[in-house]
């Protein structure tokens, strides 16, 4: 198989001074294959987020390289790496990033929008994954109308509704109760089997990592160990 995620000695350091610089990802070379389930664990400041944000192009390495289906992203930068994040990859991060004025639906809807899918499509998946993350008459409500376990449900559906070929969570079930937290992994786990979905979480949750099919623990900037489930 092909990898869809490849890095080769990918690092990411801050600060100029030997002293102080700090290596927060330090020749990390790995791949991951189309339809994998994988989750980046280690402990606070082992470099699990900001490896997950160099696969995703949010951050640009201090060197090295990041390929997404063959493309490198670390060459990319301005529109070119915002189109290529939008049509490749869904993001969902702890802190949701949901726009405060749009709706629940809206949140959903727009990165489809912005991809030109036809507008009854638009609203068919809309549909479609308000019911699949429990939302179901919710979708008028905007984030502040919304308690922290609903704004993060409504950020999943927007990652997973544009079908993208690459999902990065960073720590996804970090603000949903253990019912909820359950319920959606079983849906993300669900979309992976289906569509081969390539999901990569960055996490502590023992729930993610239970049903995770690959564990990259990392510690201090490096690959402790790349276990196969």
């Amino acid at each position: 198989m092909t990898a869809v995620i490849s890095t080769f000695e990918v690092c990411r350091y801050f600060g100029d001074d030997e002293e102080t610089m700090v290596k927060a990802v330090d020749r990390v070379s790995i791949e991951i294959e189309r339809g994998e389930f994988t989750a980046i664990v280690g402990p606070s400041g082992s470099g699990k987020t900001t490896l997950l944000h160099l696969l995703g192009g949010l951050d640009n390495p201090t060197s090295g390289s990041v390929e997404l289906s063959g493309t490198n992203i670390a060459d990319m930068s301005g529109a070119t790496l915002s189109d290529f994040r939008r049509d490749h990859i869904g993001f969902i991060f702890q802190s949701y990033n949901l726009i405060p004025v749009f709706s629940a639906e809206e949140n959903i809807e727009y990165i489809m929008l912005l991809q030109g899918v036809d507008a009854s499509e638009r609203k068919r998946r809309v549909a479609d994954m308000l019911q699949q993350v429990g939302l179901e008459g919710l979708g008028n409500r905007r984030p502040n109308k919304l308690s922290g376990g609903q704004q993060q449900r409504v950020a999943i559906a927007r990652a997973m509704v544009s079908r993208p070929q690459i999902i990065l969570a960073d720590e996804p079930t970090a603000n949903l109760d253990s019912k909820n937290g359950i319920a959606l992994l079983d849906l993300m786990k669900e979309l992976n089997q289906q569509s081969k979905m390539t999901f990569v979480f960055s996490t502590h949750d023992e729930k993610i990592m239970s049903r995770a099919s690959r564990l990259i623990h990392m510690h201090d900037g490096e690959i402790e160990l790349d276990e196969l489930k």
